[in-house]
């Protein structure tokens, strides 16, 4: 199924968080949070100006991005979990540490 988000909203795929810790044990899937990290998969037109314009989004699809934990609405597309969330909901975008600023 094919998803397109409008205005400013935007389609995201939940990414796997860590299984086990820094110090080498394993989480329990019962002690597992939902991720608040995920990847973008569509994106709306942007939203619209007091004059009627339309501004474009700063997120792009493809790109990772950090969200708030309550944020957004969850759906399942094709057996997957996904959640739209408006662009005011993504906290920020994971670069690469290896990527020129």
């Amino acid at each position: 199924m094919k998803v397109r988000p409008l205005n400013d909203r935007i389609l995201v795929k939940r990414l796997a968080e860590e299984t086990k810790t820094a110090g080498g044990l394993f989480i329990p899937d019962s002690a597992k949070e939902k991720p608040s990290r995920g990847e973008i998969i569509a994106v709306g037109h942007g939203k619209l100006d007091n004059d009627g314009k339309r501004v474009p989004l700063e997120v792009k699809a493809g790109e990772k991005i950090l969200f708030g934990k309550y944020a957004g609405t969850e759906i399942k597309l094709d057996g997957e979990e996904h959640i739209i969330l408006r662009e005011d909901d993504v906290l920020a975008v994971i670069e690469d540490a290896g990527a020129a600023s």
